[in-house]
């Protein structure tokens, strides 16, 4: 049987999520090589998301290898794949979910948000934290901070910002968990979709066999409910990487618990709301959720933002 062709982004954190994704076909059988494509998120720096475009940012090159052939999946984090997925492709696989929460990354071990007495700048590319800090801890200043992991923390370490905000599981994936100087809570800052899964993608045209097998060796089931959910919800929001909407899925009692929201670019306006519903309907949890959010004044949140963002 011939090799598996890997595509990825050429960043520690993506080569690690590939890797992953090697081991765990590895574990079923099935040989792979990776091959690494510089996408448009990876080449331009000083410029935030939003104003780049915030769809397909750093999946669009990868998409046009998938669909020539030159390889059979791609491999993104979850969190950053847009909401609707161009026609010709599908993710076919998520990988078992690592804990989704927010931490604050820093060399200064005394660093507190709720400590509004003490000065601190935060590093951060996410609209999502940056909204919710206005909204929750209106004292702490943000500032733009892109790159790889490694990036931005050297340019935290040259003074840049005290802290970073990022998401826990790139954090202990690159083994820099002896930085982490404090956990945030998921009743505050709940996740971007997908937040701490890995997300395989193929081309409608990959060979069912070939596709089956990867399935088969890589997909965890309660991670896909959960994701399947959140990327419903997304999905009817239009939410891409640039708009401060959130949601986070759970299990209990063999029910699905949907957490979700969107909060005002200047933190204002939060609105956060659970649903619960059957496991085997992950879908319409997540559009159920959305209705909700849409109705309790979310569609007013999400016209304001993008005519922002547009501006």
């Amino acid at each position: 049987m011939r090799k598996i062709k890997i595509g990825t982004r050429g960043s520690k954190l993506a080569l690690w999520q590939a890797y992953h994704v090697q081991d765990l076909l590895k574990n079923a059988g099935l040989e792979s090589e990776i091959i690494i494509i510089d996408t448009k998120g990876d080449q331009i720096l000083d410029v935030s998301i939003s104003k780049i475009g915030s769809k397909g940012v750093f999946t669009q090159e990868l998409e046009d290898q998938l669909l020539d052939g030159r390889i059979d999946i791609a491999v993104h984090s979850a969190k950053d794949m847009q909401s609707n997925l161009p026609e010709d492709f599908e993710i076919i696989a998520f990988t078992k979910r690592e804990q989704a929460h927010d931490v604050l990354l820093s060399n200064q071990s005394d660093i507190s948000l709720k400590d509004s007495g003490k000065p601190l700048v935060l590093g951060t590319s996410s609209t999502r934290r940056v909204a919710t800090l206005k909204h929750f801890y209106p004292h702490i200043k943000t500032v733009e901070v892109r790159g790889n992991l490694q990036t931005r923390i050297r340019k935290m370490e040259e003074g840049l910002c005290d802290a970073l905000l990022l998401a826990y599981a790139g954090v202990h994936r690159m083994g820099y968990d002896e930085k982490i100087v404090e956990n945030l809570s998921l009743e505050e800052f709940i996740p971007a979709v997908g937040q701490g899964s890995v997300a395989i993608e193929s081309s409608k045209n990959l060979d069912s066999e070939i596709r089956n097998q990867i399935v088969e060796a890589c997909n965890d089931l309660r991670t896909s409910y959960l994701l399947r959910a959140e990327r419903a919800y997304l999905r009817v929001l239009e939410g891409g990487c640039s708009i401060p909407v959130f949601a986070l899925a759970s299990e209990k009692a063999k029910n699905l618990h949907l957490k979700g929201g969107i909060v005002s670019l200047d933190g204002k306006q939060r609105i956060c709301i659970e649903v619960r519903g059957e496991k085997e309907k992950p879908e319409k949890l997540g559009e159920q959720l959305a209705q909700q959010v849409l109705e309790a004044g979310g569609k007013e949140i999400l016209v304001d933002i993008k005519s922002k963002l547009n501006a």
